[in-house]
């Protein structure tokens, strides 16, 4: 069955934080905080064992998500992609394990919660717009806009303007839509059968955590490599 909020919800506020602040904060925000902890725990951790002489089993995972991350922004973005290295991969770690949390019953993925998934495309969306103006100038991001048509310029204007704003609705939907409903459908089988259900459902959860964090970074991705390419459109 489905659980409204995760096993640190009631602890967290009755003993923390509702007698240092006299409100209860939501079970996402402990849900994100408890993803930066965990995040920030295992990079510090793999940090410190990194070896150039005698590579561990976690220095090698992580080469190897480092260099995922690395091709990636150089196909999409080009030679000058590995700038937005540290972004694009704080975005795949946070959504990643945020989405995780939903194969566990007693948590709560943060990413099932609107208010995370728009948090998170706003983010993207003014980081590639004000990526896309530092890069070329106002005007000459503007100029993207425009259209080739200069007659059309208004119009197109208007248009463009429309579907890039719709991009913070395209990320945060998408993303909420599809891990609010594979938390809510294991849920729903582990209330119904309980030993054998959750493990389809389970490898089902695991494989679409990838995906949607690989969706994310990867249209992030492309609106950036839009956004500083502009003047060659």
């Amino acid at each position: 069955m489905e659980h409204e909020s995760s096993i640190l919800y009631q602890p967290f506020n009755r003993y923390i934080w509702r007698h240092a602040f006299g409100f209860d904060v939501p079970d996402h925000v402990i849900m994100a905080l408890l993803v930066l902890v965990i995040s920030s725990t295992l990079l510090i951790a793999g940090s410190r064992r990194i070896s150039r002489d005698n590579p561990g089993p976690l220095q090698h995972f992580l080469e190897m998500i480092v260099s995922g991350m690395k091709g990636l922004l150089h196909d999409v973005i080009g030679h000058d992609g590995e700038r937005y290295l540290t972004v694009i991969t704080s975005f795949a770690v946070f959504i990643f394990i945020s989405n995780m949390f939903g194969l566990f019953y007693f948590l709560q993925p943060p990413t099932s919660n609107t208010n995370t998934t728009f948090a998170l495309s706003i983010s993207a969306f003014l980081y590639y717009n004000v990526e896309g103006i530092r890069r070329q100038g106002l005007f000459g991001y503007l100029q993207h806009f425009i259209g080739p048509v200069l007659w059309l310029a208004p119009l197109m204007f208007i248009i463009e303007m429309i579907g890039n704003f719709a991009r913070i609705l395209s990320l945060g939907v998408r993303l909420f839509g599809n891990i609010f409903g594979e938390h809510t459908a294991t849920g729903i089988f582990t209330g119904l059968v309980p030993v054998i259900a959750p493990m389809p459902m389970m490898a089902l959860g695991i494989f679409g955590a990838l995906l949607q964090t690989y969706v994310f970074i990867m249209l992030t991705t492309v609106y950036i490599a839009g956004a500083v390419a502009a003047e060659e459109h």
